[in-house]
């Protein structure tokens, strides 16, 4: 039997990834879906580790094969998604599929998948509480932060498409909330 799918989302700088990692420490037969992008790598990230980097030619040739689950322009000219072929290699070591995905990449997972998935949709506790994490994450220049905060808003008009919401107001309590709804979810009871 193939595993389920557990899909985090949020606006960028809402604590997501951190979320993602707390959850792949606990014992929950998980692993994380790389998606493929084609943004640049930052910092120490690794092709194959965080993401599948992609030129945008080889991004598309993938689409038009019909390689991805679902894919998004996040940003102009910077595309995410989930290969099919991802999906297979998590499931055929049988354990859960456990994503970080864009909103809208969430949103189309969650409709494939149904009730083999769950959806939770991190969010911050304010705008300006956002934008302030943004700041002091700095990878970002002003206007990537704009531009950011933007998207943010538009994209936390979504979050009731959710199966869940969980406010990241502290991290440690929104850690423990999604915890105990995964945990739920992975046992088959209701959420």
């Amino acid at each position: 039997m193939k595993g389920k799918l557990i899909i985090i989302s949020a606006p960028s700088g809402a604590g997501k990834t951190t979320i993602v990692r707390h959850l792949l420490e606990k014992e929950l037969n998980l692993e994380f879906s790389i998606s493929a992008t084609t943004r640049k790598p930052r910092g120490n990230e690794k092709n194959g580790r965080e993401y599948y980097f992609l030129s945008v030619s080889e991004f598309m040739k993938r689409v038009k094969n019909d390689e991805f689950v679902e894919w998004e322009e996040v940003y102009k000219d910077y595309y995410y998604g989930t290969l099919r072929s991802e999906i297979d290699r998590i499931w055929a070591k049988g354990k859960h599929i456990l994503f970080d995905v864009d909103v809208k990449g969430a949103i189309n997972l969650k409709k494939i998948y149904g009730l083999k998935a769950i959806s939770v949709f991190i969010m911050p506790p304010s705008i300006r509480e956002l934008e302030k994490r943004l700041r002091l994450r700095g990878t970002d220049d002003a206007a990537g932060i704009k531009t950011r905060v933007a998207k943010a808003k538009e994209e936390m008009k979504l979050a009731d498409q959710f199966d869940t919401i969980i406010i990241n107001n502290q991290l440690e309590e929104a850690r423990e909330d999604v915890t105990a709804i995964v945990t739920s979810f992975l046992k088959g009871k209701p959420c």
